[in-house]
């Protein structure tokens, strides 16, 4: 049996008009919970930003490929229009071959991903549980 383990892990802002992230890990048996947001706290605060965030703004959940079937998720809250922790934990869950809670907290006025906030939110992601897994 593996023991529960939780993470926080800072990204500094890449440019000037995107913003530093917060990403909590809890490793699962199996799966892993992920919450990502954007944050003012410093490095050294970062597990601040967890505790100021929102988890059921756009939070989804995906299954990793199964025999023949593809990579699967659903939302399970969301509060607008977006489907990105759903696009996301889908594309995790068959890059990883887990089960993964995604909880994505972005604005939505950084939704359109005019900055790059997106694909450095999925990169974050990416390399973190690449370094987990291996």
């Amino acid at each position: 049996m593996t023991a529960i383990r939780v993470e926080t892990r800072y990204f500094s802002a890449s440019g000037t008009s995107s913003p530093a992230l917060a990403l909590q890990v809890t490793c699962l048996e199996d799966s892993y919970m992920l919450w990502i947001g954007v944050t003012e706290e410093t490095e050294e605060n970062a597990d601040r930003a967890t505790m100021r965030g929102h988890l059921g703004k756009d939070w989804a959940v995906a299954m990793p490929p199964w025999k023949t079937l593809p990579a699967t998720g659903t939302q399970l809250l969301r509060s607008s229009s977006s489907d990105l922790a759903l696009s996301i934990a889908t594309r995790l869950a068959g890059r990883f071959g887990k089960q993964i809670f995604l909880s994505v907290d972005v604005p939505v006025s950084m939704g359109d991903d005019s900055g790059g906030v997106l694909v450095q939110v999925e990169r974050a992601l990416v390399e973190t549980l690449k370094e987990i897994d291996s």
